[in-house]
């Protein structure tokens, strides 16, 4: 939690004033029991009635002065948590997109989800109750012994016993209860990563008539949750009760010894009144820290949940040792792409998902990768994007190592088309101008018809204003890619990745896309992953991946006389006659 602490300095001022608020508040509950007795001592047993007036309205006035403190700690309590918060999601939220994608798949995107969410929710209650709580129970429990001691010294015995009990039974308590609330956080990571994956996935589960097998399995997930939230509850409800006992007994204690005190005339009544609320105070308090233990278990596990993103390390970042116009100029012209023996390896993996692998993609062309699943080829524009870092070799961009390049300034002159299209909720024009938020109309619809969309855009009822449902839902898998191939056109960048980007195309939208798309990008560097030979044999330059490694490169010609495993993909997927 402590290492949360320097998103506070933000409110120093008004945490400074949220402690003058609480100390005067805790004051003003110190003195009232002294009024008391001495309303009680001096002016009920003398009859004094205007002595009674007196000290009652100093207590009427103490009272409302700690009512107002308490009510004005509370606003500044709830606006410093409220903002703790917001600072901690955005912090959060910009270090989650900063991070690699090894980040991703090491915590997992319901993970992360749920650590921006209801994590810092947890510990955004938690601040704003400890504002409150945490820090007026030290000063009352503080101020009420010296008052008590002060008041009777041979009665604060029964405090040297009462208070080590209390504190006894919140270690034990907070011992078991942080364990408990780590492993349920992990539960509710479980059960929004079934939730989430259901969502997205409910056609392929509809189809495969797994509706019952989902439901079975969401079933032991949030039974697994209940469990074990009903196993923190049992521990918490004993605490209440166990503490109850030990201020009533107390109580019993005080009663019984102060009034042979009393009786022995070695103490007077109103003492004995505020001996029994000056200790009810102390007790008080230690119940408002055990309130607050109901809560420390859980927020514990959630910050150090927040704090583990925090503390992750992207594995790219950018190298702050090479400025701007070093070995080159980061413009805006065409850029030549070169991959010198490059090899990479996914975490965990056993076998680099590309090894020694060099070519070069030269402006005014197109490069095709084509190659069986799991061959690398996603891999090789990952690297490219600086998704991920090599592990050996250099990949140049304009004669500078990608790493060298700030990433913003590389993304920003690449135009890439996901292998699966991703659409978000809003309008066409929305999605589209994603690319380019400053694209004209004029811009878009150009964009728009060289990907082969504007014939099914005009047949919406509102064109480009046509609602796109989330992840976009009511637009098919074609309608989708060719979105995102006109998000990426209307860029209008020296270096276009399209991965897969025409699977869900007809052969005819195909070939028309491709050659429009090839007037558009014609001096433009264009790298292209396809899994179809039709998508491919057109191009300048084809790359054939096998197992990670080059199998072969040159023109459709060329590979069908030099690589037997083009020559397989070909047989595989072209009739004879379409072949040459």
């Amino acid at each position: 939690m402590k290492k949360l602490f320097p998103y506070f300095k933000t409110f120093r001022v008004a945490v400074a004033v949220e402690l003058m608020l609480i100390f005067l508040q805790s004051l003003s509950m110190l003195y009232l029991p002294n009024l008391m007795s001495d309303m009680v001592d001096q002016g009920i047993l003398h009859a004094d009635t205007s002595y009674i007036l007196q000290i009652g309205g100093w207590m009427l006035f103490v009272s409302f002065l700690g009512m107002g403190c308490s009510v004005l700690a509370s606003l500044v309590a709830a606006r410093v948590s409220a903002g703790f918060g917001k600072i901690l999601r955005q912090e959060v939220f910009s270090h989650v997109e900063a991070l690699s994608l090894q980040g991703f798949d090491q915590l997992g995107t319901s993970s992360l989800i749920t650590r921006t969410t209801n994590d810092i929710t947890q510990v955004q209650r938690f601040v704003n109750m400890a504002l409150r709580m945490m820090v007026m129970a030290p000063m009352t429990a503080i101020g009420g012994i010296l008052m008590a001691v002060s008041t009777d010294a041979q009665l604060s015995w029964i405090l040297l016993v009462a208070i080590p009990l209390l504190t006894l039974i919140l270690f034990f308590t907070l011992r078991k209860g942080i364990r408990l609330f780590q492993i349920m956080q992990r539960k509710i990571d479980q059960i929004h990563r079934i939730v989430r994956e259901n969502l997205s996935g409910i056609r392929v589960i509809r189809s495969f008539n797994r509706v019952a097998y989902e439901r079975k399995r969401f079933e032991k997930a949030n039974r697994e949750l209940t469990d074990t939230a009903i196993a923190v509850n049992h521990i918490m409800a004993a605490l209440m009760p166990s503490m109850m006992l030990i201020m009533n007994f107390s109580t019993i204690a005080i009663l019984w010894f102060g009034g042979i005190r009393l009786n022995n005339g070695q103490m007077q009544i109103g003492s004995l009144m505020a001996f029994i609320q000056y200790v009810m105070q102390i007790l008080f308090s230690v119940m408002m820290v055990s309130m607050m233990f109901f809560m420390i278990p859980r927020a514990s596990a959630s910050a150090a949940r927040v704090n583990e993103v925090l503390e992750l390390t992207p594995e790219v970042q950018d190298d702050n040792g090479v400025q701007r116009g070093e070995q080159g100029v980061f413009s805006q012209d065409a850029l030549e792409i070169e991959f010198q023996k490059v090899s990479f390896r996914y975490p965990g993996a056993e076998q680099p998902a590309v090894e020694d692998i060099s070519f070069r993609v030269k402006p005014g062309g197109i490069t095709a990768i084509i190659g069986g699943t799991g061959s690398g080829k996603s891999t090789l524009l990952h690297l490219l994007l600086r998704f991920y870092e090599e592990d050996t070799g250099k990949i140049l961009v304009g004669g500078i190592d990608v790493r060298e390049w700030p990433r913003q300034e590389l993304r920003a002159r690449i135009g890439f088309v996901p292998q699966k299209s991703i659409l978000f909720s809003g309008s066409v024009e929305e999605n589209i101008r994603y690319g380019n938020n400053d694209a004209s109309d004029d811009e878009v619809w150009r964009a728009a018809r060289i990907a082969q969309a504007t014939d099914f855009i005009a047949a919406m009822k509102n064109g480009l204003q046509s609602h796109i449902a989330e992840r976009g839902a009511n637009v098919s898998g074609g309608q989708k890619q060719r979105l995102a191939i006109a998000r990426a056109l209307v860029k209008k960048v020296p270096i276009y990745l399209f991965d897969d980007s025409f699977s869900a195309l007809d052969l005819k939208t195909d070939a028309q896309l491709r050659a429009a798309l090839k007037k558009e990008v014609r001096d433009a560097t264009v790298l292209l992953v396809a899994q179809r030979v039709s998508t491919v044999m057109d191009a300048d330059q084809i790359i054939v991946l096998d197992n990670g490694k080059i199998a072969g490169i040159g023109t459709h010609e060329q590979l069908l006389e030099t690589s037997a495993i083009y020559q397989e993909i070909v047989n595989s997927q072209l009739a004879e006659g379409e072949i040459a």
